[in-house]
């Protein structure tokens, strides 16, 4: 488990292109398949890591006798024998030890033949040879024969992938067949095992029609495990790779990476032959990806040959993503440049177009002020036209009304002298009657403001508190009467006293009194009275 944790730590450090798909899932290719399946890695591990520990537990318990423990050591070595080498390792140990105790000839062979398997997929040849040479299953049952002759078939298979030479990869290829056939021989015809072996048998004879044939077998028993699919996938790889049909052979073998890391297969060959392949079409950020997650794989199980043929390449791939980073990194450094160089620009034309508004704000600003002052003045205008409509017309029929009354006052005063009624001139000042006179104005003048503002009076109260506010029946009082001058424009105290016929100083005390009645400072009351508004 800590050597699960230690390499998990190595693929988050390495691998940060996997790491992208556990935040948002989007399977559009093979590859992202493959991509998402990397990142779900730890699950499948972990469902590993618990059967495992199951069989732990079965085996600390006291009443196991020998065959219990050897069959318990069995299931556990069949986890750990494409997982980890070295565990697998010591359950052959222990394997081999408990076949001694039950003196069991057919046990120490089959335990044997696992410890051939243990040095065959840690790239121990030598040790390999040594171990098959030394096992003699002729007393032995099928099943045990099947193991020994699939497990040597693999040894020369793989022995020739190993070398170099052509020459000898032909003549390990040939005893590899030749071992194959004894285990196809003792295989139930039609089973998945059976046709798996047929395809490998096939591939290495180089009939790779036969070899699709015998896959397409395989699929249809429907009774395979994910590594049993693993190894059939990464063959029918190889034989399409050979056709020169390249899409299938990338598919297949990534459909054979998927099918390593769900049966937590880590002695594999598939990343890695990904890798060089898609190196060679030219995606290196892939590559380099899956090639290092091979190398993890490879050292969690401690293949020793497996990490030597990943480092022959891991270096040219790595050398070539060093090289592309550096185009990317010189090309940045350009378009970092001309970013640069056009947010100056921007910042130029910002600054200008700021300036710009600044102005044309500064002069929208003046001209709404203006517009604001014409409309203010055109409304003063306007309501200066209403009152002077009104008082024009007012005072034209007032001066109609005494233009008659002194013409009818000229003809009765001439008809006296004419019939020399000198006595009756006497009753002239009776017929002027000046405060009546007075009165009538005052009336009228309070018609004509009252209709031009009308809400003059409750405008007026609203300027004092309620004891103090004004309440008529009609017209306007002396208060309301200087104020409604004033409203018109006559601000002059003494014009103000001789149309109210009120000395100077009393119409002065007026002013102050209500001034000082009001809500409003002194200063500002005659103001807010201008404001007082006309219909």
């Amino acid at each position: 488990m800590i050597r699960l944790i230690h390499i998990s730590v190595i693929l988050f450090c390495v691998c940060p292109s996997f790491s992208a798909y556990a935040k948002a899932i989007n399977i559009t290719t093979d590859l992202d398949s493959l991509d998402y399946y990397i990142t779900k890695q730890n699950e499948y591990v972990l469902q590993k890591e618990n059967r495992i520990s199951k069989i732990k537990e079965t085996i600390a318990l006291p009443e196991n006798d020998t065959n219990t423990l050897y069959t318990l050591y069995n299931n556990l070595f069949e986890e750990y024998r494409s997982y980890i080498y070295d565990s697998a390792y010591v359950c052959v140990e222990k394997l081999l030890e408990l076949s001694y105790t039950l003196n069991d000839s057919c046990k120490i062979t089959a335990s044997n033949i696992k410890l051939g398997f243990c040095y065959l997929s840690s790239g121990l040849f030598k040790e390999a040879f040594d171990i098959f040479s030394q096992i003699d299953v002729s007393n032995c049952d099928n099943s045990t024969k099947i193991e020994y002759y699939l497990n040597k078939a693999r040894l020369y298979y793989d022995l020739g992938d190993y070398n170099n030479s052509d020459e000898f990869r032909r003549q390990y290829d040939n005893l590899g067949n030749k071992t194959m056939d004894f285990a196809i021989e003792l295989l139930p015809h039609g089973s998945a095992r059976y046709w798996a072996a047929m395809e490998l048998k096939h591939m290495k004879s180089a009939n790779y029609k036969d070899a699709i044939n015998a896959f397409e077998q395989l699929i249809s028993t429907n009774d395979y495990s994910e590594h049993d699919l693993a190894i059939a996938t990464s063959s029918l790889s190889y034989v399409y790779f050979l056709q020169g049909v390249q899409p299938k052979a990338k598919h297949y073998l990534i459909q054979a990476a998927i099918s390593d890391i769900k049966s937590s297969t880590k002695e594999t060959v598939a990343l890695r032959n990904l890798a060089r392949m898609l190196y060679e079409e030219g995606d290196i950020q892939h590559s380099a990806g899956y090639i290092r997650q091979a190398l993890a794989d490879a050292l969690f199980y401690n293949a020793r040959h497996r990490q030597l043929e990943i480092g022959n390449i891991l270096p040219i791939i790595e050398n070539e993503r060093v090289h592309i980073i550096e185009k990317q990194k010189n090309s940045i450094i350009v378009y970092s440049i001309a970013i640069s160089i056009l947010v100056i620009l921007l910042i130029i034309t910002f600054f200008v177009i700021w300036k710009q508004l600044r102005k044309l704000n500064h002069a929208k600003s003046i001209i709404q002020k203006t517009n604001e002052n014409l409309t203010s003045t055109n409304n003063e205008l306007s309501e200066a036209n209403k009152i002077k409509d009104e008082y024009i017309g007012y005072f034209f029929n007032l001066d109609s009304d005494y233009i008659e009354k002194m013409e009818s006052y000229q003809r009765w005063v001439n008809r006296k002298i004419a019939a020399r009624q000198f006595d009756d001139l006497q009753n002239i000042p009776k017929k002027l009657d000046a405060k009546r006179e007075r009165e009538d104005l005052f009336a009228r003048f309070d018609q004509v403001f009252l209709k031009l503002f009308p809400s003059f009076i409750a405008q007026f109260n609203e300027l004092f508190n309620p004891e103090d506010r004004i309440f008529i029946k009609s017209g306007l009082n002396t208060d309301l009467r200087i104020f409604a001058l004033i409203r018109l424009g006559i601000s002059d105290n003494e014009k103000i006293a001789k149309f109210l016929g009120y000395s100077v100083n009393t119409i002065y005390t007026y002013k102050t009194k209500i001034k000082n009645k009001s809500l409003i400072p002194n200063d500002d009351f005659e103001t807010v009275i201008m404001d007082i508004k006309s219909i």
